[in-house]
C-alpha cells in the first residue's frame, strides 16, 4: 500500500532494519520530549511561578530556559517545531521498516532538514550553556536524539550513495563507513558536549 501511494519500490529491510529502527526509536524519543515541553509550556503560561517537573535546581531548570527569548526564536515555542519534525521522522522510519524505498529527492531533503535541525539544536544548547547559563533536561534529550537521527540518516544515504558521489569518492566513503569512523566521530562529539557541561557547571549540576 505504501509503495503504491508513494510510487516507489520495495527494498530488502533486513540490511537497514537497524537504521530505520533507530530512526523510529529516537523519533519517538524526540516527539515525547517535545510533547512534554509543550505541556510544561502551557503550565508556565497559566502560572509563571509554577514549578515544572523538569526543573530540578538552579542549573537544570526548564522554567528559566522557557522564559528566555531563545525559546521562541520564530515567534512561537520551539517545541512546536519538534512536534511536527519528529512526526515526520517517525513516518519515514515506519515507511523504511515497511520496505519502502523513498525517492532520492525526499531522502536528500530529509537529510538537509535533519542537518538544519541539528544546527538549531546545537545553537540552543550553546545558548543555554553560555548565555542563559541554565540547562533544560528535556532539551538536552532533544539535542541528543537529533544528533543520533542525523548520523543514522546520513549513514544510510552515504551507504546508498543517495548524494550521487563519483565512483572513486563513493569507494572512499564506503571504506570510511566500514571502519566505523562515523560512529567514532559522533561518539566523540557527544562526549565533548557532556564535558563542556561538566566544565561549565561542575558540582552545581547535582546541588
Amino acid at each position: 500500500m505504501f509503495s503504491k501511494f508513494f510510487g516507489v519500490k520495495k527494498e530488502p529491510t533486513k540490511q537497514y532494519r537497524g537504521v530505520f529502527g533507530t530512526l523510529l526509536a529516537f523519533g519517538i524519543l524526540g516527539l515525547l520530549a517535545s510533547f512534554v515541553l509543550t505541556v510544561e509550556k502551557f503550565h508556565l503560561l497559566e502560572n509563571p511561578d509554577a514549578t515544572l517537573t523538569c526543573s530540578f535546581n538552579l542549573v537544570l531548570n526548564c522554567s528559566t530556559v522557557m522564559q528566555s527569548w531563545q525559546s521562541e526564536v520564530f515567534g512561537f515555542p520551539n517545541m512546536l517545531i519538534g512536534l511536527m519534525a519528529y512526526s515526520v521522522v517517525i513516518t519515514l522510519a515506519v515507511l523504511g521498516l515497511a520496505g519502502v524505498r523513498l525517492p532520492r529527492r525526499i531522502l536528500i531533503a530529509a537529510n538537509v532538514c535533519f542537518l538544519l535541525g541539528a544546527i538549531f539544536a546545537y545553537w540552543l544548547f550553546f545558548n543555554s550553556l553560555y548565555v542563559i547559563q541554565v540547562l533544560c533536561p528535556w532539551c538536552l534529550i532533544v539535542t541528543f536524539a537529533t544528533t543520533i537521527l542525523l548520523e543514522v540518516l546520513t549513514y544510510y544515504n552515504l551507504r546508498e550513495n543517495t548524494f550521487g558521489f563519483s565512483k572513486g569518492w563513493n569507494k572512499k566513503i564506503q571504506k570510511f563507513l566500514d571502519s566505523g569512523y562515523d560512529k567514532l566521530i559522533v561518539a566523540s562529539w557527544i562526549v565533548i558536549l557532556i564535558a563542556l557541561v561538566f566544565i561549565k557547571f561542575g558540582e552545581a549540576l547535582f546541588v
